[in-house]
């Protein structure tokens, strides 16, 4: 019962030093002897064979060939000739990966290096600033033309 003004503890008390967690399982806890000695393997199930799945062009193809147009008359067809897919059909790897150059390299190039000579000579500002100086002489040309 919580104390009178004080909130309630969140938290439980634990067992005892002699408590241990967990499972004890009297099959399979035999340590190391037991984990030697026995080896547990799963069998394969051989029942369980992947029914492949249908291939309904194949059946659509033939119900029309037998003359059947409406869906009640294909679904009574399909009941009829249940023709599954063949084993390598419905993989979607059936197509080899196209051929490419071994020197072909994917994604986006990378863009060609800054030489540090250029940078420490400041050549970009000196091409800016012709470039700028360029400009400006245009709009002057153009300013006395009107």
């Amino acid at each position: 019962q919580a104390e009178l003004g004080k909130p309630q503890r969140s938290c439980y008390t634990l067992p005892g030093f002699d408590f241990s967690y967990g499972l004890y399982i009297h099959r399979t806890d035999g340590g190391v002897p037991e984990a030697i000695g026995h080896w547990n393997t799963v069998k394969p199930r051989t029942g369980l064979v992947q029914k492949m799945p249908r291939d309904f062009i194949t059946m659509n193809r033939g119900a029309l060939k037998a003359g059947y147009t409406t869906a009640h008359e294909f679904n009574l067809y399909y009941k009829a000739k249940d023709i599954r897919r063949k084993n390598g059909e419905h993989s979607h790897f059936k197509r080899c990966p196209p051929e490419v150059p071994a020197d072909l390299t994917y994604g986006i190039t990378t863009r060609s290096c800054t030489s540090f000579s250029d940078l420490l000579q400041h050549k970009y500002k000196e091409l800016w600033m012709e470039q700028q100086r360029a400009l400006t002489a245009a709009l002057r040309v153009e300013k006395k033309k009107v």
